[in-house]
């Protein structure tokens, strides 16, 4: 048996296993076990240290005994589900401390472990455990089966661009850092936030999104920190803000580039302090949310011109995500297009529409300078507009695109030697080649290769060197 899967990855910024156990004979026979599996391993004698350790540096799972000097095992499930409610905790305990493992389990221990300990099925308990909690946390944006299990906006795209986003994504959504997403209007940064939230340990608290460039200069600060009662003619009650109303949960401020400059001052108070100042309020209000903006400007360029506030857009930068224009992952037009095609065609026709070939090609030439919300608005508009159940061009407001779509070679770069351009020509058609292949068999690499007269060994070696 390989304890670890082939699947599993070892990252030295997140050991692998926290083994709390406070004899030390025990201890040691366990750490070898596991370390002969390949697992790194992190020791830990007792809970008070353990729960030390969870706080100084997450671990992928934590294997921790329930009875110990100075706390017992559920004071490290308690520290641990505190950390990261996803870090997998297996429990052991001896003959007749059952009740106390079931006890474990309720509050969220993934498994329980008898003493004494069998080698072989505490490495399956493990690596069990680290396979669920990979699951739960590797491109699960990205799967529509988790989508629909837990309520997550799915991202739709099996580009290099759009995978690095999610990665990005996923990693940051699990810490309490404030997140500023970056990329042109239509390329989904709402659906990237929502993304944010329900990922985190927010996830059952509000998400409260405000749109900074749909409010009036006057009124923004109103609607972000709220009001007291006869604060101005006309406030005849106390009006909570958007920070308020979010406690617990998450505030996403879109185009946070259009916010004012005499409001960049308080938004920055309430990041850092932690504190909003209501109109015509006497004291500090304390809020807890975390802040997601996303902008479509250069904020660093506004800062350095003096149209945004550089300490602010230092606070709000802690962690930036670029979310690729649609032009910049055009193997998703397709997947994109087909899905909304099946979505749009079901809440509007009530059976799911589908593409011709000319459309896919018309979809292909476009360069979709309002990305992924232009996409949809042109398949849902052909959804209303077409009388079959097939959308054509015309149905899409493409047949331009279609006409004057370039000979493909009119796309290749006819820079350098005679053998440095063949070259890149041989590359551009054979991507063309393997894509097209793929299409037409589904995705099956096996019968792609067939059509192709390629061994399956070289297909695989071209779609990676190509990023297919």
């Amino acid at each position: 048996m390989t304890a670890k899967g082939s699947e599993h990855t070892n990252t030295p910024e997140r050991p692998d296993i926290l083994l709390v156990e406070d004899k030390d004979s025990l201890r040691q026979v366990l750490r070898l076990t596991l370390e002969a599996a390949g697992y790194t391993v992190t020791e830990s004698a007792d809970a008070r240290h353990a729960a030390a350790e969870i706080a100084r540096v997450p671990h992928r799972l934590v294997l921790t005994d329930l009875r110990m000097p100075h706390g017992s095992g559920l004071d490290v499930l308690r520290a641990a589900r505190s950390a990261d409610p996803d870090i997998p905790v297996i429990v052991m305990t001896a003959f007749g401390s059952i009740d106390e493992a079931v006890r474990a389990m309720k509050d969220g221990a993934h498994d329980f472990l008898q003493k004494p300990v069998d080698s072989n099925h505490l490495l399956l308990l493990v690596e069990r455990a680290l396979e669920q909690a990979r699951l739960r946390t590797e491109n699960i944006l990205l799967r529509e089966e988790w989508s629909r299990r837990y309520g997550f906006p799915r991202i739709i795209g099996e580009s290099a661009a759009i995978k690095r986003a999610v990665a990005e994504t996923q990693r940051v959504a699990q810490t309490e850092a404030t997140v500023l997403l970056l990329g042109e209007s239509g390329t989904g940064k709402e659906l990237f936030a929502r993304a944010v939230h329900h990922l985190s340990a927010r996830r059952d608290k509000p998400f409260v999104a405000i749109n900074c460039a749909a409010i009036p200069e006057t009124l923004i600060e109103n609607e972000l920190f709220g009001h007291e009662r006869g604060a101005f003619t006309g406030a005849s009650d106390r009006r909570l803000g958007k920070f308020e109303l979010a406690s617990g949960g998450t505030v996403f401020l879109d185009e946070i580039g259009e916010l004012p400059l005499a409001v960049q001052g308080k938004l920055l108070r309430a990041i850092e302090e932690k504190m909003v100042d209501r109109i015509g309020g006497r004291a500090p209000v304390p809020v807890d949310v975390r802040v997601v903006a996303a902008t479509n400007r250069d904020l660093r360029a506004a800062a350095e011109s003096g149209e945004f506030r550089r300490d602010l857009f230092f606070r709000l930068a802690v962690f930036p995500v670029e979310i690729p224009a649609l032009r910049e992952r055009g193997e998703d037009i397709v997947l994109l297009a087909r899905h909304f095609a099946a979505q749009l065609g079901r809440d509007l026709r009530k059976r799911e529409a589908v593409l011709s070939e000319a459309s896919l090609s018309a979809l292909r030439a476009h360069d979709w300078p309002g990305n992924v919300r232009e996409l949809e608005n042109a398949i849902e508009r052909a959804c209303i507009l077409s009388d079959s159940n097939t959308l054509e061009p015309r149905d899409l407001g493409l047949l331009k695109d279609l006409k004057s779509a370039p000979d493909v070679f009119d796309a290749l770069d006819l820079s350098g030697t005679l053998g440095e351009t063949a070259e890149r020509a041989v590359r551009f058609v054979e991507r063309r080649k393997i894509a097209a292949a793929l299409e037409a068999h589904d995705g099956n690499k096996t019968r792609a290769a067939e059509a192709l007269g390629v061994s399956y060994k070289t297909l695989l070696t071209k779609i990676r060197d190509y990023d297919l």
